[in-house]
């Protein structure tokens, strides 16, 4: 079998020896001449020693594979650390070591080595970069056994395989929290009820989880179902994120579409508010994609899932308004804050966005727009940021990522604006 492989494994020079001897034995039976049989053998016999050498060459070799970091934004660096390792006590001959890695991130990394002593090994590095984010795979290592002739190439292929996530670009925002996004009040997170009494706590259902040391023995026999004091009042410190991936609602290719820069704009926002403390969950046109996570894992969740973002066939928002609003019915202190990402709304759409707001909460809707004089003017996505803003959504609109800090600034303006013009004309939202 090993054999049969070596012989496979003949180079171009190697099969062209090997054509060049038969034929030459050949003719020299041909033509009666003992010199020419005599090169012709020669030439015959070289290769075939080379494979007959490389097919017993019975090397033992490790290899481990570091990426730093494993995740990473559009547009920086990677480095790949390898480590071979001659665990055989025979040092090996000249080996071409590959690691097979994606176009995308540059193309396979090619070595040449001369020799590893026997238990000895070679440290090999190279660096990788993506301008398009997406989940690739970075391996195997493959290893090319060659004779000092170049006769026969011999391939043996690791199994190990590492992942490289590119994340979209981040956009870092400035500091601080949207007014209204967060209730109560001094600096804690949550407030303790103190000095209130048995009959003053205002029990709720037992939830799965919950202390049974808290259990309201006094509203259990009343209500005839377990009860449990409410002993904390929590800040409303968590939120969603929404991000409309409708095909329809983008346009353009590559790294400047539309699509892509909500898929920025959102990565931006999640990450800033994540960092700031907040509870986050990721929902879709299609639903919930990123459920709510604890210990700070949020961020790593939804920038995996970002990564590989695609648009959608939906033709609507129905799904994801849904899912959107059956969270916060199931909430009775609200979602706290909704950050939307959309492309191109109509206004029947922008109409049934708006009736996703709900009690006191804080509605923000990022419009990507190419045009921003046309986007404020015409009917396809003016009237839509006006019937979002009547509707006391905070609207603001960029033309690409690169805008959003700016933007997200004036965030807090757009509800100062639009509670300044509902009091003066005696309306509220």
């Amino acid at each position: 079998m090993i054999l049969r492989r070596a012989l496979a494994g003949l180079t171009t020079r190697g099969r062209s020896f090997v054509a060049a001897g038969t034929t030459a034995v050949v003719c020299a039976f041909v033509l009666g001449e003992r010199d020419l049989l005599r090169a012709g053998v020669l030439v015959l016999a070289l290769p075939l020693l080379c494979v007959l050498a490389v097919s017993r060459t019975r090397y033992r070799l490790a290899c481990a594979r570091r990426l730093t970091p494993s995740r990473l934004p559009v547009g920086h660096e990677a480095r790949a650390d390898l480590l071979m390792e001659n665990v055989s006590r025979l040092p090996s001959g000249l080996l071409m070591v590959e690691d097979q890695v994606p176009y995308t991130l540059g193309g396979r990394a090619r070595f040449v080595l001369d020799r590893i002593e026997p238990r000895g090994s070679r440290e090999l590095s190279y660096r990788i970069r993506s301008d398009v984010r997406g989940r690739y795979r970075v391996g195997p290592l493959v290893v090319r056994l060659t004779d000092p002739f170049g006769m026969v190439e011999l391939v043996r292929s690791f199994s190990q395989a590492d992942t490289l996530t590119v994340t979209p670009a981040i956009v870092a925002l400035p500091p601080g929290r949207l007014a209204g996004a967060w209730t109560g009040g001094g600096d804690s997170p949550a407030r303790t009820v103190a000095s209130a009494g048995e009959d003053d706590i205002a029990p709720r259902e037992y939830r799965h989880g919950d202390d049974l040391r808290r259990v309201h023995w006094r509203s259990t026999a009343r209500r005839g179902e377990l009860m449990v004091r409410r002993e904390e009042q929590h800040w409303q410190n968590s939120g969603t994120l929404f991000m409309d991936t409708r095909r329809r609602a983008h346009w353009g290719e590559g790294p400047g579409s539309s699509f892509e820069q909500a898929v920025s704009v959102t990565a931006s926002v999640g990450v800033h508010l994540a960092r700031a403390g907040m509870g986050l969950r990721l929902v879709t046109d299609a639903g919930e994609a990123v459920p709510p996570a604890v210990d700070g894992a949020f961020e790593g969740l939804l920038l995996d899932a970002l990564a590989v973002a695609r648009v959608s066939d939906e033709g609507s928002l129905t799904p994801g308004l849904a899912a959107l609003r059956g969270a916060s019915a199931l909430r009775r202190e609200g979602e706290g804050l909704v950050v939307a990402v959309f492309g191109a709304l109509d206004v029947e759409e922008a109409r049934q966005v708006a009736a996703a707001r709900r009690g006191t909460s804080t509605f923000v809707a990022v419009l990507v727009a190419p045009d921003l004089a046309t986007h404020d003017e015409n009917a396809h996505g003016g009237g839509a940021a006006r019937v979002l803003r009547s509707a006391g959504w905070r609207v603001v609109s960029v033309r690409s990522a690169a805008e959003l800090a700016g933007a997200w600034a004036l965030a807090d303006h757009a509800t100062e604006d639009f509670a300044r013009d509902h009091t003066g004309n005696g309306g509220g939202a």
